[in-house]
């Protein structure tokens, strides 16, 4: 068992501890609607501070941008990391977003996975539409209640601007009454980590097949086809069977649970790869008939939890694992003796979560307990004995990074979750094309690489949407869904 436990911002788990308390809501499993956050009026006699990208309060921006633009008052507030004072809260910016709303589940969910759509690339055109899956962590006592959720969201609108620039062709769209339709497969364990994965279709006028792999409290990995339940959506009178319901297959390679979790994007027809609290790591595979089978030999070296799995988006049979060891491993599937080619200490903390960019292959992004991310070029990896340095690392959250992801077009943006509270965006190419920037810099300590703040309580996931740019989703206490001006 990983030893981290619940933060002090309340009892939703990364690695451990207790189980969250229900949360008070009522939702329909078929039906809910999304709380939009700037369409609520706020009755609190408490004080509320407007967090923006930086986290001031407007006020004081103000009157330092007349009196002087490059020097920061010491009071300010900078999401993350200063404390509220008693009776405090935070608010978003609103001028600071193109789209913003949440949502709240019966139990949290923890991981989830955005799954690619047939309604086209590059979209812009509001209100969007949006499928995922995720699976809830439910209290210990309440196991039985866990769920694989498979879910829509529609209506996503943009924000109310009053009109300004309001001169685009879906303005009528703008109020659109988002909405949220999920179907619920029962788990009866918590999930760890969710990804999906999805097969081509013969036939181009149908729909690819959609698989998830859950990895769960029970150590168990189930792999379910979903493409019923996202069809049901779209398909007036579809009926969800129960067998459909079933998983098609369970890893038990497993003597303990685990959170790494990665299909191949280069196998088509599907290739898995789930890492355990033991260190152990094995391969399943889809055969030519259909069925899966796991390899009984595993991939052995970390000598602690194996907390991520990414496969290279370029070499089919490379992935690398990081692990609380404190080290990030290189493997070849093809290696008979199933020992890491490469490993390289990067923390002397653990090593929670890593991304593999799609664009610039030779670069690998990764964030620790310490709360430091850094970027790394593979290139400069050449064995074991090397202990290169990173081209990029950065302090500025002080808790433990949770989720970190590449954009998935623009190869210097990179987006992160930290058990701050936060959801941090940022970019790479300031520091590459600007140093004087490091001299300009306006508020002490925040690195002008970083973009953008979004505060969410108890973050623990975040994605960027692959078909709709510069739009993400992440999951803490509640899902957030969001796009920022600034990318």
């Amino acid at each position: 068992m990983s030893k981290r436990t619940a933060d002090d911002h309340g009892d939703l788990r990364l690695k451990g501890g207790e189980r969250p308390e229900q949360m008070d809501v009522d939702m329909d499993k078929d039906m809910g609607e999304f709380e939009d956050e700037f369409e609520d009026e706020f009755e609190s006699e408490d004080e509320i501070i407007e967090a923006g990208v930086d986290g001031r309060p407007d006020a004081e921006r103000e009157a330092e941008e007349k009196e002087h633009a490059m020097e920061v008052d010491q009071g300010t507030f900078i999401v993350g990391r200063s404390k509220l004072e008693p009776g405090q809260t935070l608010a978003p910016d609103l001028t600071t977003y193109e789209m913003l709303h949440g949502l709240n589940t019966p139990w949290p969910c923890l991981s989830f996975d955005i799954v690619k759509d047939s309604l086209g690339d590059n979209r812009k055109a509001y209100p969007h539409t949006m499928y995922t899956v995720t699976g809830t962590q439910a209290e210990s006592s309440k196991a039985h209640e866990n769920e694989l959720l498979v879910v829509k969201f529609s209506g996503l609108s943009k924000m109310d601007r009053g009109g300004d620039d309001s001169d685009s062709e879906d303005d009528d769209d703008e109020d659109a009454d988002p909405i949220l339709e999920s179907k619920s497969i029962p788990l009866n364990s918590c999930t760890n980590r969710i990804r999906t994965h999805q097969i081509p279709n013969q036939d181009p006028s149908k729909p690819p097949t959609t698989l998830t792999a859950t990895m769960t409290e029970s150590a168990h990995v189930f792999i379910h086809d979903v493409t019923p339940h996202l069809t049901s959506f779209d398909v007036p009178g579809t009926v969800i069977t129960a067998q459909q319901n079933k998983p098609i297959s369970t890893i038990r390679a497993h003597k303990s649970e685990g959170y790494a979790v990665d299909w191949s994007p280069l196998v088509p027809g599907g290739k898995l790869l789930t890492g355990d609290n033991d260190g152990l790591i094995y391969m399943t595979t889809r055969t030519d008939g259909g069925g899966w089978v796991t390899d009984n030999r595993p991939f052995q070296g970390h000598t602690s939890s194996v907390e991520e799995i990414q496969w290279s988006p370029s070499e089919q049979s490379v992935f690398a694992s990081a692990s609380s060891d404190g080290t990030i491993r290189i493997w070849d599937v093809r290696s008979k003796s199933r020992k890491p080619a490469i490993t390289v200490q990067v923390s002397d903390y653990d090593v929670n979560v890593m991304s593999w960019s799609r664009h610039q292959t030779n670069l690998l992004a990764s964030g620790a307990d310490d709360g430091t991310w850094a970027v790394w070029d593979l290139r400069q990896w050449k064995g074991n004995a090397n202990k290169p340095q990173p081209l990029a690392s950065f302090n500025y959250h002080k808790e433990q990074v949770c989720s970190i992801e590449w954009h998935p077009t623009d190869d210097s943006i990179v987006a992160l979750a930290s058990a701050d509270n936060t959801v941090t965006l940022w970019d790479l190419a300031v520091e590459l094309d600007d140093e004087e920037s490091k001299d300009t810099a306006g508020v002490k300590d925040v690195p002008p690489q970083l973009l953008f703040v979004h505060y969410l309580r108890d973050v623990r996931e975040v994605h960027w949407h692959p078909q709709i740019p510069g739009s993400l989703i992440a999951t803490g206490e509640e899902f957030s869904v969001f796009r920022t001006i600034s990318v």
